[in-house]
């Protein structure tokens, strides 16, 4: 995907960065940095006006809020959320007490409890039925 209003930047020099405007994140490349500086989860991270993509899951485990950001598309809402089966979700990127605020996600799906999940799908079926009442 191919977006000129957002800046592509290093993941390493991501890292240590506590607040990101505007930038296009590939999700996998940004996990392998934090990795690399063996952190586990990315936390205390804000997110404004940002593109994240996938393919990714990402795991959301604790204070992680959302803004008016557009979560992705898929026919059905459900699709995007997995529901963990044992304590962790192995192969998902964690996010703890992070911020995103009008961001936008593609090809990322959303795994956590259902204290986590269940908001956010509401939010989602809410969006979408106004949208298609404006169709109407």
């Amino acid at each position: 995907m191919t977006d000129q209003s957002h800046e592509r930047t290093s993941p390493s020099a991501l890292v240590d960065r506590d607040t990101f405007e505007r930038l296009r994140i590939w999700l996998p490349e940004f996990a392998l940095a934090y990795m690399a500086a063996d952190r586990w989860s990315i936390e205390g991270k804000t997110f404004t006006d940002c593109l994240l993509e996938g393919p990714a899951v990402i795991a959301l485990t604790g204070e992680v809020h959302f803004e008016d950001c557009n979560l992705g598309v898929a026919r059905e809402v459900q699709s995007l959320f997995y529901r963990p089966r044992g304590p962790r979700v192995i192969g998902a990127i964690g996010f703890a007490k992070t911020r995103f605020v009008r961001c936008r996600f593609s090809q990322i799906g959303f795994a956590g409890l259902d204290a986590f999940i269940d908001p956010l799908e509401e939010i989602l079926r809410q969006s979408r039925e106004r949208d298609e009442a404006g169709e109407a």
